[in-house]
């Protein structure tokens, strides 16, 4: 006999097609420009190479980079968690101004990002000059770049864990708390594995985002050598110097270790994802039993019996009927 199979209708044209316009889309826009930078990196020799990329200014650069990048990302996966759960679970006057103004990192210029940082954290800015009595200086040091790549950062968080919290199911949680688990317990078992690959995927996205800033770091690190010049600026300044096999040596750099983090960061979220979906296929519960009027009971069949519940990982809490109290 035989077999009659159907493709299903699609709105777009056939998978040869579309997979010949994207190969050609990302390589016209990604891997061609990625390529060329790899290839006029090689008219340089090894011994070349190595000193542009070691040279103690270019490692101060990569240190000041790389550490304020990831203090920004912690930070912001953080906080950009409490942004996202207070959008989502909480409604207060003025919830849609608070929910556009999380997206004002996107929107802004980069510079006029840096003069109103360098404005408000600068020793007569509006928080500097309160700052500025204590000690503490934001404005044109290594603290300013942290500033400015956290600010840049904090949407890319938000709006990757605020989806995940919408769908969510918060019956999972009133379960729960009716088990007895405390707040943090709820959180951690229940809350946090729901959330975490997306927040995982935020705080990536925040990283790379703060890897390549330039526009409104300038403007609030002071550009000191050494000191408060982040790699970006190095690869500016060598481009204006006609130093261009020593810049593009920089960005291969920077590229393959920013690639080879990222490629961590997705087989981790990769491992989590598969792990939270082989814990939530556990097995299957006993079905309801037939009380004495005939309706469902769940798993309490009688006044005497204990009947044990988990939910999410939450300990089982042992209920033991009994008489009226």
């Amino acid at each position: 006999m035989t077999t009659l199979t159907f493709r299903k209708p699609s709105a777009l044209p056939g998978f040869g097609l579309t997979l010949g316009i994207t190969v050609a889309y990302l390589s016209l826009v990604v891997l061609i420009p990625l390529a060329a930078t790899f290839l006029k990196t090689a008219t340089l020799d090894w011994d070349q190479f190595v000193r542009a990329v070691t040279s103690p200014r270019v490692l101060a650069s990569y240190r000041l980079t790389f550490f304020s990048a990831l203090g920004g990302a912690l930070i912001n996966a953080v906080f950009g968690f409490l942004v996202a759960w207070v959008l989502v679970r909480y409604t207060f006057p003025f919830k849609r101004i608070v929910d556009a103004v999380v997206d004002l990192p996107f929107a802004l210029p980069t510079s006029v990002a840096g003069i109103s940082l360098a404005a408000v954290y600068a020793g007569n800015g509006w928080i500097g000059q309160f700052l500025a009595p204590l000690g503490i200086k934001i404005a044109f040091t290594p603290a300013g770049v942290l500033v400015a790549l956290t600010f840049i950062g904090l949407p890319f968080v938000v709006r990757t864990v605020q989806p995940v919290l919408e769908e969510s199911e918060r019956e999972q949680e009133e379960a729960a708390a009716c088990l007895g688990a405390s707040r943090w317990l709820t959180f951690r078992r229940v809350v946090l594995p729901a959330v975490f690959p997306a927040l995982l995927t935020g705080f990536a996205l925040a990283f790379a985002r703060a890897l390549g800033e330039y526009g409104s770091v300038i403007f609030i690190a002071g550009n000191v050598p050494m000191k408060s010049e982040i790699t970006s600026l190095l690869i500016i300044t060598k481009l204006e110097q006609y130093d261009y096999a020593g810049a593009t040596a920089l960005a291969v750099v920077m590229l393959v270790v920013s690639f080879l983090m990222l490629l961590f960061i997705n087989t981790l979220q990769w491992y989590l994802q598969r792990r939270t979906s082989r814990g939530s296929a556990g097995p299957a519960p006993h079905g309801p039993t037939s009380g004495p009027t005939g309706g469902t009971t769940g798993s309490i069949t009688s006044s005497t019996t204990s009947s044990t519940t988990s939910v999410s990982g939450i300990p089982a809490v042992s209920a033991v009927g009994g008489g009226a109290q």
